[in-house]
């Protein structure tokens, strides 16, 4: 969760280079159209990362394991959401 997300995708891309350089992953992110991990990355506020969190439901996942990289009050904001969004399941 967070108010800005360029910074949370800017995050991204440097916490998660690596997946980007690993052939599996890249193979993905080529399939996504994706430039690297930063574009999988779902950020934003509550409304917009239930709506990602929703679409990938719909389009068949079961299994969600977030990875939380934003720090401070954002983490907190993103624990307390996705406990919320857990416990309605």
């Amino acid at each position: 969760m967070t108010d800005d997300p360029d910074g949370a995708r800017s995050r991204a891309a440097e916490l998660f280079e690596v997946y980007g350089k690993l052939p599996s992953y890249r193979a993905m992110m080529d399939r996504e159209g994706a430039e690297g991990p930063a574009d999988l990355a779902i950020v934003g506020d509550e409304d917009a990362v239930g709506e990602r969190i929703e679409t990938l439901a719909a389009a068949g996942a079961t299994d969600f394991v977030a990875a939380e990289f934003v720090p401070g009050e954002d983490a907190a904001r993103t624990r307390a959401f996705l406990k919320k969004l857990t416990a309605g399941s």
